[in-house]
């Protein structure tokens, strides 16, 4: 019995041996590898070297070596399928359950015949892109993207000719049998028979290689505008989902070398890039990142820029990226390029120094996912300030640094809005500190109830009185209120209640009024304290009920003034010009009329 030979390679392939072998030995960089004092024999001189690169160790003086699993065995003096145990408990990798070796044998073979199968396809179609008639649509549309032969042939693209079996018979020429090529994911299984026809045609192909340049899955692009977009290999012995990078073959020593990779989301947007020299990328294949993949851009990084489209879809699958990233503890920053332009388009049409300028501007990630939340959302709503609290707590919880968990915990909290200051937001802040800084879940009333200020203003109780007390002073004051007078307000469920009681034409008591804030427990207790204000009723209720409302809407336009000196500061400090005039130009607007509301009655 012997554990799987893919969960093997799998687990050689995302357990980073400096950080395994980190755990025994203390390793210092030196140029491309690591460096240390043998463990396995004396030395004063360091002659113990490590290869990330070669994913292998040596000593030159004691001359032993091998991988991660050789190291494991001999320093742990534990035989082999101990060391695998050993490593997948390090990297936090399940194990899976032995098989025998026939069982091993066979798929491993079967993998084999895939890979045969998949060069012979990759060959022929590079043959078609290249010489053909019907290719021409493809070398057309290569032009039209300005991808060079050079680079053609550096990624082995090629053109599937629009043909039902053309593919299946020069396999079957090359002696490939009707099986295997069933197997292969090569072609599919028409429903109501059971032939088969290729499956891809038409397209535009995309090799997908593994660490050692071996073809193990295809991606094909219509040319016709016709059908779906993109259509990618099924998972086949030689190839599961979510656990390959594609372009890493090329790119993984650049990645080294640089520290840190561009993680981008299709074929052409890692494509271009690396024709315009930019050698530090990796695609994701078109899906959401996995946590396979995660683990296998650590073993070359533990930085990662995320560079996916701008548009909706894209800025969701960037946020669904960088948690799986932070869960391998890589720090991480975003680059959203100008009018939410992919990195294809951008390099072709800026130049790839203009692409490099805009790289260097990139967010961290926790400056990326506040600006998610807070676009579109007004932070005085309780209700959307809740909403933005609630997107950005996971991001926060998943940062393993304790550091940087408390820093990012500081910026996102200043820019939310919770002041430190203030008695209730200190409260406040500590509660959302408590559940990020141990990962629990927050419960599902704290935010909405804690967003909302506690404490009535002398305003808000004084108006309340007024209208509770007084039935025609409430038919005249109620028309002057709009609903974004009183919505952020500590006392806005009993404005709610108000006008509610008023429509139905219920009287206004305190059962009426308990009724109708039932469950909201900050509100049923400023009920009594309102109605006692309901002796401040006197013969200028008019004068001070206008006037209170001329109070909220003067606080209102204070609080937007506020918000406009941060983000003018945020803009000043990016040297964002064109925000800046337009902040200014806003601010003193609502400074002038602000002044206005200031002004006594001639």
């Amino acid at each position: 019995m012997r554990y799987p030979q893919t969960f093997i390679d799998d687990l050689k392939r995302q357990a980073d041996i400096v950080r395994v072998i980190q755990d025994y030995v203390q390793l210092k960089k030196k140029g491309a590898n690591w460096m240390a004092c043998c463990p396995f024999h004396k030395e004063k001189t360091p002659s113990f070297s490590v290869s990330p690169a070669k994913e292998i160790f040596y000593c030159f003086g004691c001359h032993k070596g091998g991988s991660v699993f050789n190291f494991v065995m001999e320093i742990e003096r534990v035989n082999f399928p101990e060391a695998i145990k050993i490593v997948a408990d390090k990297i936090g990798m399940p194990l899976p359950k032995m098989v025998d070796d026939g069982r091993f044998e066979a798929r491993r073979q079967e993998a084999d015949y895939v890979i045969q199968l998949n060069s012979w396809a990759m060959e022929w179609w590079q043959q078609q892109l290249e010489t053909s008639n019907e290719g021409r649509i493809a070398r057309d549309y290569l032009a039209q993207r300005e991808i060079s032969e050079e680079t053609q042939k550096t990624f082995r693209l090629g053109y599937a000719p629009d043909s039902w079996d053309s593919l299946s018979i020069y396999l079957r020429n090359k002696g490939a049998t009707q099986e295997h090529i069933d197997r292969s994911g090569l072609v599919a299984k028409k429903e109501d028979s059971n032939r088969s026809y290729d499956r891809f045609r038409g397209r535009l192909m995309f090799p997908v290689l593994d660490a050692q340049g071996r073809p193990i899955a295809f991606g094909g692009r219509t040319l016709k505008g016709e059908d779906a977009k993109y259509i990618n290999s099924p998972e086949t012995a030689a190839y599961v989902k979510g656990r390959n990078l594609f372009g890493l073959n090329l790119t993984r020593d650049e990645i080294r070398r640089q520290g840190y990779a561009i993680l981008v989301e299709g074929f052409l947007d890692l494509i271009v890039p690396y024709q315009f020299g930019v050698r530090n990328v990796v695609a994701s294949l078109g899906t959401a990142l996995t946590n396979d993949q995660a683990k296998l851009l650590s073993r070359f990084a533990r930085k990662v820029l995320v560079n996916y489209d701008g548009d909706r879809a894209g800025i969701q699958a960037a946020k669904k990226s960088i948690e799986i990233l932070l869960a391998e503890d890589l720090e991480v920053k975003v680059l959203v390029l100008p009018d939410n332009a992919d990195p294809d388009e951008f390099i072709r049409k800026f130049g790839v120094t203009e692409y490099q300028r805009q790289r260097a501007q990139a967010q961290p990630h926790i400056q990326f996912v506040i600006e998610s939340a807070l676009r579109d959302r007004n932070l005085h709503r309780p209700a959307e300030k809740a909403e933005a609290v609630e997107e950005v707590l996971p991001y926060l919880r998943a940062v393993k640094n304790g550091v940087q968990k408390r820093e990012y915990f500081d910026m996102a909290m200043d820019a939310l809005g919770i002041d430190r200051e203030n008695v209730n937001s200190s409260t406040w802040r500590r509660e959302l500190w408590q559940t990020v800084r141990h990962n629990r879940p927050l419960r599902a009333d704290s935010v909405q109830s804690l967003t909302r200020r506690t404490e009535a203003t002398a305003a808000e109780q004084r108006l309340l009185g007024l209208l509770f007390a007084d039935a025609n002073l409430r038919r005249e004051v109620l028309p002057m209120l709009r609903e974004e007078d009183y919505e952020d307000l500590a006392t806005a469920p009993l404005f709610k209640a108000l006008f509610e009681l008023e429509r139905e034409g219920t009287e206004i008591d305190f059962d009426a009024l308990s009724a109708k804030t039932e469950g909201d427990e900050s509100a049923t207790s400023m009920v009594p304290m309102v109605l006692m204000n309901s002796s401040l009723h006197g013969s200028n209720e008019h004068y001070v009920a206008a006037e209170c409302v001329s109070t909220f809407r003067r606080m209102k336009l204070e609080q937007r003034i506020e918000e406009l000196k941060r983000e003018l500061a945020k803009a000043e400090r990016e040297q964002d010009i064109e925000k800046v005039s337009k902040l200014s130009a806003e601010q003193i607007q609502l400074s002038a009329q602000r002044q206005g509301m200031l002004q006594p009655p001639q």
